[in-house]
């Protein structure tokens, strides 16, 4: 296989006069063609509790855009429980490699944390 890497960067958003809280994700992920994997972000207390809306993104690394997971496109699903969410790709392909983006707020905050996931490609 080779391995196609993706930088790892974190960075909190604070518009306006909203303060600020702290989401965290696994550093990085790594998955071959076909896998199930899931990607999940916790909040400091209740950062991701009722009231508290989590959207994730998509960064594809050729063009930078982010697009929104609406839905749940194809092989994507989103849950929440409590302080934690997660993202599952159920049989992840080479075209999934991307930085992915959990967000979470309310009226007081908005906070998110950049994902890197590796696909692994056969060579």
């Amino acid at each position: 296989f080779s391995w196609t890497k993706l930088m790892l960067s974190v960075f909190f958003s604070l518009p306006g006069s909203w303060a600020q809280s702290v989401l965290t994700q696994q550093p990085s992920l790594s998955g071959t063609p076909g896998q199930k994997v899931t990607i999940s972000c916790t909040g400091c207390s209740t950062s991701i509790g009722d009231g508290y809306s989590v959207q994730w993104y998509q960064q594809l690394p050729e063009t930078g855009n982010s697009n929104q997971l609406l839905g749940v496109p194809n092989h994507f699903s989103g849950s929440k429980s409590g302080n934690s969410a997660s993202l599952t790709i159920t049989g992840v392909q080479p075209e999934d490699e991307a930085d992915y983006f959990c967000l979470s707020y309310d009226n007081s905050f908005n906070a998110c944390t950049v994902l890197q996931v590796n696909i692994g490609e056969a060579s």
